[in-house]
């Protein structure tokens, strides 16, 4: 028995504003947000080097299994730490900056920046 076109529910609940971040409005940790940002790069740069998973997976220093469970989002056996270092080992810098000292708690964010042209 198949599915009709009726049976299907095309209304739209929820939109993400424009300039809002969809993992934040999804209430996605800020953890999670920063390693998703950190996995996009990993993936974009991967893809400019052409390379396939095993190959990538050697090149990060890590298993294939590993990088395929990267890929499909399971995040939390990774620190962000050792996504820097995979980052390090595709030919990226990684920079941390500490800002000065102000009133109230200080926020965490990973900012990646655009590759050049």
């Amino acid at each position: 028995m198949g599915i009709n076109e009726q049976d299907i529910d095309v209304s739209i609940s929820h939109i993400t504003p424009a300039g809002t971040s969809v993992l934040e409005d999804l209430g996605a940790s800020p953890e999670f947000q920063e390693k998703s940002k950190l996995v996009i790069r990993i993936r974009k740069t991967i893809d400019a080097m052409g390379l396939n998973q095993t190959q990538a997976a050697r090149e990060m220093g890590i298993k294939q299994p590993e990088y395929s469970n990267m890929l499909r989002g399971k995040l939390h056996v990774f620190s962000r730490e050792r996504l820097e270092t995979c980052l390090q080992r595709l030919g990226h810098d990684i920079t941390v900056t500490v800002s000065p000292r102000h009133d109230g708690p200080g926020i965490r964010r990973i900012e990646v920046q655009s590759e050049a042209a």
